[in-house]
């Protein structure tokens, strides 16, 4: 006995649903590449090394450098957020500390940096720009963008609970100028009470923030590492991901 014709709109809704729960299962990837999830914690000190038992409940996280600025080099970060305000810590491979400056606010992106971006209210086009050298050397800004007309500011005689807190180490020689090195590290404790006027206020469990971090290397050319691709442009606040507060 032959079976009855199907139908063809079920043979449509039979095709459809696998390729929607397939697109499904894609943006929730995509998702989940974007984002964060910043894991809270009590306030710690910051040595320069990373060793502090906190950070032993969050893998790391790894940067990835962009198509025309490569490296060979490896480079992984972590966060954390207290009442207070956000941890990073960043480790870094690397043969050769390619720095000269040994001043707070220089120009440091134009030697071997890491620098992250912090964007708390995220209907606004400003942020934070935090740098640090391996030299243990920072500049802060708070970056007003419009459409990449760039407007940048310094924090002016920090008060205390405004000062961020960092440290660096390094592997495999000495911490200074064009010293050969295995690797560095970097650690530091931004204050929210610092963030106040680009919108960041302490968050709350749920609260979601936009952010970058990066890597620049000058050792062999330009090499440049993010968290979440761009052109090369680190003001491109469009590709921040996202911070989500646990």
């Amino acid at each position: 006995m032959p079976f009855p014709p199907i139908h063809n709109k079920y043979i449509g809704r039979a095709t459809l649903l696998p390729l929607l729960f397939l697109l499904l299962c894609c943006k929730q990837a995509e998702e989940k590449k974007n984002a964060y999830l910043l894991k809270k914690t009590a306030d710690f000190s910051i040595s320069g090394t990373g060793t502090a038992t906190n950070w032993q409940v969050i893998n790391w996280t790894r940067l990835h450098t962009l198509p025309n600025y490569p490296s060979t080099y490896s480079t992984e970060f972590k966060l954390l957020y207290s009442s207070k305000g956000l941890y990073g810590l960043f480790r870094c491979t690397d043969s050769l500390l390619t720095n000269t400056l040994t001043a707070n606010n220089s120009a440091l992106y134009k030697e071997d940096v890491i620098e992250i971006f912090l964007q708390p209210d995220t209907t606004k086009t400003h942020y934070f720009e935090y740098e640090l050298s391996p030299l243990d050397y920072e500049t802060a800004l708070l970056i007003f963008n419009n459409k990449g007309d760039l407007n940048s500011w310094q924090p002016f005689e920090q008060a205390i609970q405004r000062k961020v807190l960092h440290a660096t180490s390094v592997t495999g020689g000495n911490k200074e100028s064009r010293a050969a090195v295995t690797q560095w590290v970097a650690e530091f404790f931004i204050p929210f009470d610092l963030l106040k006027p680009v919108g960041g206020a302490a968050p709350k469990p749920g609260d979601t923030w936009k952010a970058n971090l990066y890597r620049i290397d000058y050792d062999k050319g330009e090499a440049l590492w993010t968290w979440q691709p761009n052109s090369g442009n680190f003001h491109e606040y469009q590709h921040f991901g996202m911070l989500h507060f646990e």
